[in-house]
């Protein structure tokens, strides 16, 4: 059985799709965007997005009854590869033991010119 989670502390889906689908004790995550979701507003930075971004997924995670501890992969979306390593110093500091694996793309466009956008995977 799946069950759909939503929390007003992340923001909506632009979209027809969900914040997290979780089944069988494992949580999939939507792709999150630097969305403030009091705003609307996105911040300007890669660093200042990426922090958005993991507080998005932290509430999400949250709203599921997990943790970042939990999370097994993610997938980060970049509009320039070469924001990675500023990207990276941020990511770093949300996963500080058994790092999940991870892939990381360059895209063309990311919606509402974003600069990042992170989807995670977690299990209980």
């Amino acid at each position: 059985m799946k069950k759909i989670i939503s929390t007003t502390n992340a923001p909506a889906a632009i979209g027809p799709y969900s914040q997290a689908v979780e089944t069988g004790g494992t949580l999939y995550m939507s792709g999150q965007l630097p969305i403030d979701p009091a705003t609307g507003e996105m911040p300007t930075t890669i660093e200042e997005q990426t922090e958005r971004v993991f507080a998005n997924i932290g509430a999400i995670l949250a709203e599921a009854g997990y943790g970042f501890a939990d999370v097994v992969k993610s997938t980060v979306l970049l509009a320039d590869m070469a924001d990675f390593g500023a990207m990276n110093a941020v990511y770093a500091k949300y996963y500080t033991g058994q790092m999940p694996a991870r892939i990381a793309y360059q895209v063309v466009a990311l919606p509402k010119g974003a600069l990042v956008e992170i989807d995670v995977v977690a299990v209980k």
